[in-house]
């Protein structure tokens, strides 16, 4: 006979793949420009580094001396102009200025209008974290169905689960309009 499995193995279940999901949106909204110069737009950047697409934060030292800049100061000088290049590739919203040892990306102030633009990009980003939360949902509730439990069990503890959705959903909320605010209040 099967052990029937408590409540806290399906909640676990769920805040283990919903930490994969934050964790997606997180990278997502630091790819955004907001307004202000974040290493994090441009680390998910790979350069061809001697045969390898190579991050570039891991070929580069990635700072930032002013609001609207980053330094690129490759730890090999050769590799500035394939950094270079794969940065113009990558269509950043940024001025890219070669310079002797390092490369530096000058940010422009942004508009109201792409402010706007900005938050329903984001918004895109918001919904398909909603998705795949939900998706989740019904994956333990397939599995909690499987369960042999009782019906009032059963719909205990599909009821604690949907408790358990609701609030990553109500996070997700909180988190896209932290981010909305802050790209049109800057």
């Amino acid at each position: 006979m099967e052990v029937k499995k408590e409540i806290k193995f399906f909640t676990d279940l769920v805040d283990q793949k919903s930490l994969e999901v934050f964790d997606h949106l997180d990278k997502n909204f630091n790819k955004i420009n907001i307004g202000r110069a974040n290493p994090q737009i441009i680390s998910h950047i790979r350069v061809d580094y001697y045969g390898a697409p190579t991050p570039i934060n891991e070929i580069a030292n990635i700072s930032v001396p002013s609001a609207l800049q980053l330094l690129v100061k490759p730890y090999d000088i050769s590799l500035i102009n394939s950094i270079t290049s794969t940065l113009v590739a990558h269509k950043i919203e940024a001025q890219i200025q070669k310079e002797a040892n390092q490369i530096r990306l000058v940010f422009p102030e942004l508009t109201t209008e792409k402010r706007k633009e900005l938050v329903k990009s984001i918004k895109k980003y918001e919904e398909e974290a909603k998705v795949k939360i939900r998706l989740i949902r019904q994956d333990v509730n397939k599995l909690i169905k499987k369960e042999d439990l009782s019906e009032d069990e059963e719909k205990n503890y599909l009821n604690q689960i949907q408790k358990t959705i609701d609030s990553k959903i109500k996070e997700i909320d909180k988190i896209f309009e932290e981010k909305s605010k802050l790209l049109l209040n800057i």
